[in-house]
């Protein structure tokens, strides 16, 4: 495998609880288990580590027991955190995962919102690197225009992967421009890529994705159970279908596809056979508890060898 990953998204705490059902509004139930453990960012990180690939935490982190808790689980796969913590602590996210393994997120920003433009320039990413970002990271804010900045800065060679996230109708649409144009792999769902396109026909938003993104670049637009689609530009997008596993907790597996898709890329693969792994990793993850539930490259063969 060649090129390391530098991971510049915001690594959270998840307090993941597992409910029958969502209490009305003024309701209140109760939680048949609840974990405290890394998430958000570090979902994409681990799974890409367990695949084999060299990654680089260069996002913010902060002082105090969530920030102790990120380092801790970075360190535990083999991740090397850049900079200093920031003096206040990591934010946290409240995930409630139902009966139907659907979950619903309530989230606390913290010291990871803040990674300043000194601090991004400091990676110094080479040729055969690739870069991933997300949506949260391109909300509205002097730190959201000093990674743009920085992503147009990127040499030649560095790729960049880049998942708009649920909250990719809140970006500014000159700022998701601005990033797409230099985005060499885009993964999405399937509701991200209606709301960024305006329609409901998954091939031709892929087509239109793959429009906006670099000339060679490759748009990998989620689907669930269902697998994925693949596009490039100027060419019909392709369906790599799922596999079909009994699903416990879907919490981080659009995560698990982003890491392990990102990592057969820089293994090598053809954009089709890293979604066909991607996908495989995503059902492995959705048939364990917790977010970053991605599984080991020994784990992912295992897996395929059997289908």
């Amino acid at each position: 495998m060649t090129g390391r990953l530098h991971h510049v998204g915001p690594v959270i705490i998840d307090v993941a609880m597992t409910v029958g059902a969502l209490p009305e509004q003024g309701g209140g139930t109760f939680a048949s288990t609840a974990r405290t453990l890394p998430g958000g960012g570090f979902n994409v990180i681990a799974a890409a580590a367990r695949a084999g690939m060299e990654v680089v935490y260069g996002g913010a982190h902060g002082t105090g027991p969530h920030g102790d808790l990120v380092r801790s689980a970075l360190r535990a796969e083999g991740v090397r955190v850049a900079h200093r913590p920031r003096p206040e602590d990591t934010g946290f996210c409240v995930a409630l995962v139902d009966a139907s393994a659907e979950r619903t997120f309530i989230t606390h920003l913290g010291a990871e919102m803040d990674l300043p433009l000194s601090d991004l320039r400091a990676l110094r990413p080479e040729p055969g690197d690739l870069v991933y970002t997300v949506g949260y990271s391109l909300l509205p804010g002097p730190r959201a225009d000093e990674l743009v900045t920085w992503i147009g800065e990127l040499p030649e060679g560095v790729r960049l992967v880049l998942d708009p996230a649920p909250v990719a109708g809140d970006i500014p649409a000159q700022t998701l421009s601005r990033v797409l144009a230099r985005t060499d792999v885009l993964s999405l769902s399937a509701a991200e890529a209606v709301t960024v396109t305006g329609t409901g026909a998954l091939e031709e938003a892929a087509a239109l994705l793959a429009e906006r993104v670099r000339p060679a670049g490759v748009v990998v637009l989620r689907d669930g159970a269902e697998g994925c689609l693949v596009a490039t530009r100027g060419t019909a997008p392709r369906r790599v279908p799922g596999f079909a596993v009994r699903a416990v907790d879907t919490n981080g597996a659009g995560d698990a596809h982003v890491g392990v898709f990102t990592a057969a890329l820089a293994a090598g693969l053809s954009p089709v056979a890293a979604a066909r792994r991607a996908n495989a990793a995503a059902a492995v993850a959705v048939t364990r508890p917790g977010p970053a539930a991605s599984p080991t490259t020994e784990e992912l063969e295992e897996f395929l060898a059997h289908r």
